[in-house]
């Protein structure tokens, strides 16, 4: 039921399907400690995994301890290194441990964006859930309700519910934070499910 909504929240952003990206397309995957591995090699790492499962050249563009402040910093060179078509965004959650203002993070987002779309490549935002005792307790975490309010305002694709149903499950994580190898192997399925609902992957 939760990859359900996940899907149904893609699909209801995106109506018509999008051209599918080919084999050998170059993709950054750009993030925090989520999309760097943290506790895991390069090689378990979700975007490494996508790359297989894709046949795209997918740059892991993750810095543990990364604000979206900080990514925005990178994005510039990377865009420039990389010359991606597609652009998968996951930060937030370094900005919500350290209780930044919600309104700095969405402000710092929508720059990121701006620059995906004006560098010629598209954009899709993975949201990070809430760190929450209560929702671990229970497991169910859920991302705040900004990523699908910036979604909607930018017209692009958002997978909500990919990060926190793994992260909800304490088999699949290797610190209350991040994935183990098996988080992310369902993460990077769960990801590629999605942007076969979207369209990029065939």
């Amino acid at each position: 039921m939760l990859l359900f909504a996940c899907i149904f929240l893609v699909a209801a952003c995106n109506k018509a399907k999008q051209e599918a990206i080919p084999p050998g397309s170059q993709v950054l995957a750009l993030g925090d400690s989520l999309t760097a591995g943290a506790g895991v090699t390069t090689e378990e790492a979700w975007p490494n995994l996508l790359a297989q499962q894709t046949g795209w050249v997918v740059t892991n563009g993750g810095v543990s301890g990364d604000t979206s402040e900080a990514a925005l910093r990178r994005l510039p060179a990377l865009l420039h290194q990389h010359e991606p078509v597609l652009v998968l965004v996951t930060l937030g959650g370094n900005d919500m441990l350290r209780h930044l203002p919600q309104q700095e993070t969405v402000a710092n987002l929508k720059q990121i964006l701006a620059l995906i779309k004006s560098h010629g490549a598209k954009a899709v935002l993975l949201a990070t859930p809430t760190a929450s005792l209560m929702g671990a307790a229970f497991q169910h975490l859920s991302a705040p309700d900004f990523y699908r309010e910036l979604a909607e305002e930018q017209q692009l694709p958002l997978i909500e519910d990919a990060i926190a149903e793994v992260l909800s499950d304490p088999q699949l994580k290797g610190d209350p934070l991040h994935p183990n190898a098996a988080g992310h192997v369902l993460l990077s399925e769960k990801i590629f499910k999605a942007l076969q609902t979207i369209g990029y992957v065939r």
